[in-house]
């Protein structure tokens, strides 16, 4: 090879892995604007900006604002870099790869996902379904958010696997790809469920919203066992997929599941034994992402078929 061909071929591979240390950069804010998210929740801090999107109490920027209103006001700023971020990440994977590559593919679903997070967000804000509001459609949209959320994770750590170089994948349920697909639907349910148990918590030990003044709240605390009884019933599927594989980079992955599961676990119950605190709260859904994170790389490499293809 002449050295006026090299030239151009490092400096795009080049170009690439820093595209694919951004895509992991952003993969990790993400996270923290999740976790963010959810200490609006806890707080009851939801209803700091009124009804107002995308102003704040109908200010671009609000003036003595309330703590409620600092920490909804915060999410919003961080939220909206994390918009800007993905935008970036779409131009980058334009410029970096080529038509119907997979990672331009990653990147377009992740804007999609990221446009219905902030869709969902101003919902929730428009209909004021926030704060010490205990209606069931506040409790349908917080199941279906977790849902988005974790779905918004999964195309933004499989767009940074395959800028990085990973390869085509292909569901099979042969061997232990069923357990794997097991895993994944068990954990987006198990999710849900957790995220709409902490709604529970959040009106019944933090609001003060009574089970006898609001039907909702008492359907929830009397189904606060759910959550819980899901988490358990995905110990099988978890530890027989962690014993699937014994290809280095796939039995890492699944090792590493295998962890964040027991610790996850671990953590539901001082979640229960607190009484919720919002301090635990941001924990154990910290580790529920990385839990996911894990998973969604395993089943990356475990149905992953080399460096050929565009999907």
């Amino acid at each position: 090879m002449t050295e006026a061909c090299r030239i151009p071929r490092v400096t795009e591979a080049r170009g690439r892995s820093k595209f694919a240390v951004f895509c992991w950069v952003v993969l990790a804010y993400t996270v923290v604007v999740i976790l963010w998210g959810a200490y609006v929740r806890a707080t009851g801090s939801g209803a700091g900006c009124g009804s107002h999107w995308p102003t704040c109490n109908g200010e671009i920027i609000p003036r003595s604002p309330s703590a409620e209103t600092l920490i909804e006001y915060t999410h919003r700023l961080s939220s909206g870099l994390l918009g800007l971020m993905v935008v970036g990440m779409l131009a980058g994977a334009w410029r970096q790869f080529p038509a119907r590559h997979r990672v331009r593919r990653g990147a377009f679903a992740t804007f999609l996902f990221v446009l219905a997070e902030a869709l969902i967000g101003a919902g929730l804000v428009r209909f004021e379904w926030v704060a010490d509001d205990a209606s069931l459609a506040r409790v349908l949209v917080v199941g279906f958010h977790l849902a988005n959320t974790f779905l918004l994770l999964a195309v933004l750590t499989l767009t940074a696997w395959w800028a990085g170089g990973g390869g085509l994948i292909r569901p099979r349920l042969s061997g232990g790809g069923v357990w794997i697909a097991l895993c994944l639907a068990g954990v987006l349910l198990v999710g849900a469920s957790g995220a709409v148990t902490a709604l529970g918590d959040t009106l019944l030990l933090h609001s003060g919203v009574r089970p006898q003044d609001s039907r909702v709240v008492e359907a929830l605390a009397g189904l606060r066992y759910i959550h819980p009884l899901l988490a358990l019933m995905m110990v099988v599927p978890v530890m027989v997929a962690s014993t699937q594989f014994s290809r280095p980079p796939t039995r890492l992955y699944a090792r590493l599941l295998t962890g964040a599961f027991h610790v996850q676990i671990l953590l539901g119950v001082i979640n229960i034994l607190l009484k919720a605190p919002v301090w635990m709260q941001m924990v154990h859904l910290l580790v529920a992402d990385i839990l996911w994170v894990t998973l969604v790389l395993l089943a990356a490499s475990a149905w992953g078929e080399g460096e050929a293809g565009t999907w």
